[in-house]
């Protein structure tokens, strides 16, 4: 496969690899890079609802996100396998979001997707996406089909994986990326899987071995992320695996959309309902904060580094009540 393409490296990504290469540095200024990259507040935007296209639609409303028009549209959705959500992302969520991009101006929109265990091709045969794909005018690209030139190598200073990681090209030069990912638990040593945890479907499968023989899979989960960034997260939570997982587990109705900009502060949020609606020992028993995905995303400066940073913003009085409690349960780290 070849090297990273130095032509793709932007502002955003020198900042991340800077923070890489100043953790072995501390002197440096580690800490004041990050408090820049990071001291800013962000909105979540909370919408209680037991409808997808409602809940797409209102959260798009309460969120200022990056405009989208003129803009070409790489979305990545979570299709593990072809199971019912949350086991992968509801084919009535991807329609509506596909929807809410036209709308907004989007030139183009393509769903691109590497799944697993299952061969892609079947999970997307089975969902019924070739068809959708039909019916709504987008492409799709299958991250299993691509060849070795489509592969962008990263290996930054600091990171655990033996040779660093390689990720699909379409994803990273993107003109525009947008993630949606499910509520849950992950059973398999991720202990959950939302935003930050999507960027697995973005690599080839022969680094699963690697991923899930490490006892630093956690850690390496949020480094995959170096290497893309999303300008929308939506995350659906009509449905959640409160134990178990990806593909199967213990269901819980949450009855919640989700959407920001920071993968962090979406995945503290997910956390904080999953606390709420009662997980296992995993994410019960652990401050968020101090879980090993986000922990770890933080020290390179993805996102939010603190509860205090996440602002939820909500359009009615249920969603208002419910925000009060979500944002208790982020208060306590």
């Amino acid at each position: 496969m070849n090297k990273r393409n130095t032509s793709i490296l932007n502002r955003r990504e020198f900042i991340k690899g800077s923070l890489l290469s100043l953790a072995c540095f501390p002197k440096l200024g580690l800490a004041s890079l990050i408090e820049k990259e990071q001291g800013k507040k962000v909105n979540i935007a909370l919408f209680k609802t037991q409808d997808r296209k409602e809940g797409i639609r209102e959260v798009l409303k309460l969120l200022d996100f990056p405009s989208v028009n003129g803009k070409k549209v790489m979305l990545k959705p979570n299709f593990n396998t072809a199971g019912p959500a949350p086991a992968s992302t509801h084919n009535d969520t991807l329609s509506q979001l596909i929807h809410e991009m036209r709308e907004q101006g989007a030139a183009k929109i393509t769903v691109g997707e590497r799944s697993g265990p299952p061969p892609t091709k079947s999970v997307l045969e089975d969902k019924g996406i070739f068809q959708l794909a039909q019916e709504l005018n987008f492409e799709i690209i299958n991250y299993e089909e691509l060849t070795e030139k489509d592969w962008v190598h990263f290996n930054p200073p600091g990171n655990h994986w033996k040779e660093g990681f390689y990720l699909a090209r379409p994803g990273v030069e993107a003109d525009y990326f947008v993630s949606t990912c499910c509520l849950k638990t992950h059973g398999y040593g991720g202990v959950f899987t939302m935003s930050i945890k999507l960027a697995v479907g973005l690599t080839p499968k022969k680094l699963m071995r690697e991923l899930h023989n490490s006892p630093d899979m956690r850690k390496m989960i949020a480094e995959l992320n170096l290497g893309y960034k999303p300008q929308l997260i939506v995350l659906d939570g009509i449905e959640a695996f409160v134990d178990g997982g990806p593909s199967r587990g213990t269901k819980k109705e949450a009855n919640i959309f989700l959407a920001g900009i920071d993968r962090i502060a979406v995945d503290a949020v997910g956390i904080a309902v999953l606390k709420d609606l009662g997980s296992n020992e995993a994410i019960m028993g652990r401050k968020i904060f101090e879980q090993e995905q986000i922990k770890r995303a933080v020290e390179l400066g993805l996102g939010v580094s603190k509860p205090e940073q996440i602002e939820l913003v909500t359009p009615d009085k249920p969603s208002q009540e419910y925000a009060k409690k979500v944002k208790s349960i982020l208060a306590q780290g």
